[in-house]
């Protein structure tokens, strides 16, 4: 009992300064947002490069091949700041779209995963990834989906209710499918290089959170997905 006690303690040892981190950074997001051009694109470029530089770190750590390094590092810039792209070229609803589908993703997650448990996605490279944990981020992706066109609907339409059709709930559970595979899947490939490269975090930048890559592993391929999907619909 004791030992159990004590590993609880260490585990949220560091909870103030995680929730005094994430008001930091959510602050600094908002105030972006409502600040808008040309400072919201700085602050996406300044992440951006964080992530990019971690990326770099952890791939120098995880291979001594320069190939492969050079392979991984060309493909590391393409996807991140393509990420990065998209986003900047995305209207601040739809970026608040974006980021908060990885939010409900991440908290839907983690959430069903503690209290449904159940079988390892892939435990040689996430061991904390379980299938109820996926199952949870679908639902909370497609959840968050539904507010999300709920909301532009009334501001489109004016009207103060609106009912989903059959066919709209299940296009809303398959984009809330797509998009919880897509940060999921980010995530994987974070947690796969960081055990390459022999690392819990991606930095200490972050004090409670680790780095910016710790941070945006799966909002880059949400991001990603969002530039496709609006490309498909125009």
């Amino acid at each position: 009992m004791a030992d159990a006690d004590t590993a609880t303690k260490s585990k949220n040892a560091d909870l103030p300064i995680r929730v005094l981190s994430a008001a930091v950074m959510l602050a600094v997001a908002i105030a972006a947002l409502v600040a808008g051009d040309p400072w919201l694109d700085w602050f996406i470029a300044a992440v951006v490069l964080a992530t990019l530089v971690e990326f770099v770190l952890l791939v120098v750590k995880a291979t001594r091949n320069v190939p492969f390094r050079l392979a991984a590092i060309l493909a590391g810039a393409v996807y991140i700041g393509l990420a990065g792209f998209v986003l900047s070229q995305l209207p601040v609803p739809l970026i608040i779209g974006v980021v908060g589908a990885v939010i409900c993703v991440d908290t839907f997650a983690y959430a069903f995963g503690r209290t449904l448990g159940g079988p390892k996605i892939a435990p040689r490279i996430s061991p904390s990834k379980t299938w109820a944990g996926l199952l949870g981020g679908i639902v909370g992706a497609s959840a968050w989906l539904a507010a999300f066109v709920y909301v532009a609907a009334r501001q489109v339409s004016g009207a103060n209710t609106l009912g989903f059709e059959a066919g709209e709930i299940g296009t809303l559970v398959a984009m809330g499918a797509a998009v919880a595979v897509a940060a999921q899947a980010g995530d994987f490939l974070e947690s796969w290089l960081k055990r390459k490269a022999g690392v819990k975090d991606s930095s200490h930048l972050i004090p409670g959170h680790g780095g910016f890559f710790d941070r945006t592993d799966g909002m880059i391929p949400v991001a990603l997905l969002a530039g496709v999907f609006l490309n498909l619909v125009r």
